[in-house]
């Protein structure tokens, strides 16, 4: 996610497995992780959340280790870094690291300055000052100008956290309900039009551009990508319609340009005419992402039960993400180590890594800095053109659920090949592991998400309740139960 103006456009268009290369003992694949070990990590992550927090109560965008007055919070903050606030205080209680009065005053003090922001239609720019709340007109260190931005995806995780936080703390739903009223997601909806599917597509946009109520010209059309927790909110509150699920893409159609041919077939659902198709990336069937990155693709079940309501489509497909991963690291770049996703470069700076054959764009996420890409058609590249590969921690976290051992042995060698973990905080956000260079920063995002997935491993479905009652369990379930990928 580019911190500045993050669009992860789609456009309209099992084996066991052993650590290979990694150099952990081979005990380190093969025994269940300590659940201490487990607990210890999330209290250090929790603690690096609450070093990010600000007096007004929201979440930085990072935090800085690298200098005298470590760690050092960034100016800024985003929809998503405050939603990653609520739900990380939402698990620190619920797993006793902090009591239920002090979860209390926490998520009354972010709601509190939630209320005050500024939003239009409803929705929240997409950066603020997280010490005074104010929108951001220049871009902090720059002076570069900021231009006021409604972001979907952004948005829809900080509607996640307010849920998750008026579900924990039933004193402050009455003032999280209104806050949430006029979130209308049918503001960034284009229905579907059979005769124009182009311009009709039954898609969400990236976003709107508030000096001009421009949308941006993309919409977001894959499925298998973080905007699908937009889609679901929605679809669950009722402002947009239960077909929009059917009008995101598996693949792109056959005959547009794409990372692979895709297999599969046309099928109706509900009414809609779908192409159900899939890639296939070392004789496993998926279907892809985006960019091929983890987070795309595991990020929404921390909140939403797909693998559970979806086990025969879902459940399979995230599996079998999280086995490519591990492949491509271990196996076709030899790296050693695997997880790639979003996060801080190392030597400075933010860029998109992925598993470029898990995603549908054509000149996907790379998992290294010089952008070794598979070529379409051709045979990968040898491991040694992939130099420079960069795994960030979160990426191993997200894998658990699907993955619980070789995610656990890779995080621990991490920390003990790189010196990733930074004691009290948890892991620093990514290390080059071809140069040894360990990231001087931790981000709100990845470490939200390390927060959430060990919530889920710990006591699991402590983050979901409010994802499968109401709305979710009469509207979003039944969709994924009639799903049936063609993998």
């Amino acid at each position: 996610m580019d911190r500045r103006t993050f669009l992860t456009a789609a456009g309209t268009g099992a084996a066991a497995l052993s650590l290979g290369a990694v150099t952990a003992p081979a005990t380190a694949a093969t025994a269940p992780a300590d659940p201490r070990l487990l607990r210890t990590w999330f209290r250090d992550t929790y603690r690096s959340i609450e070093a990010m927090t600000t007096d007004l109560g929201l979440v930085t965008d990072k935090i800085d280790l690298s200098g005298p007055g470590a760690p050092a919070q960034s100016p800024q903050t985003s929809p998503t870094n405050i939603g990653c606030g609520l739900w990380s205080t939402v698990a620190a209680a619920g797993l006793g690291v902090i009591g239920e009065g002090a979860m209390l005053r926490s998520l009354t003090r972010t709601v509190t300055a939630v209320e005050k922001l500024e939003r239009h239609h409803g929705f929240w720019l997409n950066w603020y000052d997280a010490h005074d709340g104010s929108v951001l007109t220049e871009w902090p260190g720059t002076g570069d100008p900021v231009r006021p931005f409604l972001s979907s995806v952004d948005n829809a995780w900080l509607v996640t956290g307010l849920r998750i936080a008026a579900d924990a703390a039933p004193a402050l739903r009455p003032r999280i309900d209104r806050i949430l009223a006029t979130a209308d997601w049918s503001y960034f909806y284009t229905p579907y039009d059979p005769a124009d599917p182009v311009a009709g597509p039954g898609q969400l946009r990236g976003g709107v551009w508030t000096d001009t109520d421009e949308p941006t010209p993309h919409h977001y059309g894959a499925l298998n990508t973080e905007p699908r927790m937009a889609s679901y909110l929605g679809i669950a509150d009722g402002s947009l319609p239960g077909d929009h699920y059917w009008h995101l893409l598996r693949t792109m159609l056959p005959e547009h340009e794409q990372e692979q041919k895709p297999g599969g077939g046309y099928v109706t659902v509900d009414g809609v005419r779908v192409w159900n198709g899939h890639y296939t990336h070392r004789g496993r069937k998926v279907v892809p992402t985006w960019g091929g990155s983890m987070f795309e693709a595991l990020m929404v079940p921390l909140f939403v039960p797909e693998p559970e309501w979806s086990p025969r489509a879902w459940g399979v497909t995230h599996q079998r993400y999280v086995r490519g991963q591990i492949d491509h690291g271990l196996r076709e770049a030899e790296y050693g180590y695997w997880g790639f996703s979003p996060s801080n470069v190392p030597e400075d700076g933010y860029q998109e890594y992925g598993v470029d054959a898990l995603g549908m764009q054509v000149d996907g996420y790379a998992s290294n800095t010089d952008r070794t890409h598979t070529e379409d058609g051709e045979p990968l590249p040898p491991p040694s053109a992939f130099t420079n590969g960069v795994v960030t921690p979160h990426a191993s976290f997200l894998a658990l659920p699907y993955a619980h051992r070789e995610a656990v042995a890779n995080l621990r060698v991490l920390e003990r090949d790189f010196g990733a973990y930074e004691e009290g905080l948890g892991f620093r956000d990514s290390v080059n592991v071809s140069t040894g260079r360990v990231s001087d920063f931790m981000l709100a995002l990845d470490q939200g998400m390390v927060v959430a997935a060990l919530a889920q491993e710990l006591r699991p479905g402590l983050l979901q309740r409010p994802f499968r009652a109401g709305g979710f369990r009469s509207r979003v379930r039944p969709l994924l139960e009639r799903e049936r990928f063609s993998i």
